[in-house]
């Protein structure tokens, strides 16, 4: 079974940007989601599309990745539920691990979230002064609930 482990945080500060490697604006819908599964359609740099279906819930969740034409996925998000969740995903290189920040915009403009995919769920990466509060398993900031509902009332 294909698997998605990851910790996800909220950004504290900036001082990622300067260690950027890699940048691609992507473009998200779902045409489906419950609490434990969703169908999503991501469009990468406007160039390529991917279908995903994720399971489960929490750090370790499995995550099915299929390629599909752009023709298609701009058919389907005529199908959409919710809002297109709008994102610049920026690349930092962690050691053996890699952060994913991503800065949101449209309607979740000012979120600005990072992820670190993990190889099994024992692995402790160093983690970078510009991560802050730890949102791993809170529901409100999965992309899912995002683009239901848009941005999570602060705590």
């Amino acid at each position: 079974m294909a698997r998605e482990i990851e910790r996800k945080f909220l950004v504290a500060n900036d001082d990622w940007r300067s260690k950027v490697t890699e940048t691609a604006r992507l473009a998200q819908f779902y045409l489906f989601t419950r609490p434990d599964a969703s169908v999503r359609v991501r469009i990468r740099d406007e160039t390529s599309a991917r279908l995903t279906i994720k399971t489960g819930s929490g750090a370790d969740r499995g995550e099915f990745e299929y390629d599909i034409p752009l023709d298609d996925a701009e058919t389907l998000r005529e199908s959409r539920i919710g809002n297109l969740v709008e994102k610049t995903r920026h690349i930092v290189p962690l050691g053996a691990w890699r952060v994913e920040v991503d800065v949101f915009e449209g309607v979740l403009a000012g979120l600005v979230l990072a992820e670190i995919e993990l190889t099994d769920i024992t692995d402790e990466p160093p983690l970078p002064a510009f991560l802050g509060r730890e949102v791993t398993g809170d529901p409100r900031f999965l992309n899912a609930r995002l683009a239901l509902y848009g941005l999570p009332v602060a705590d």
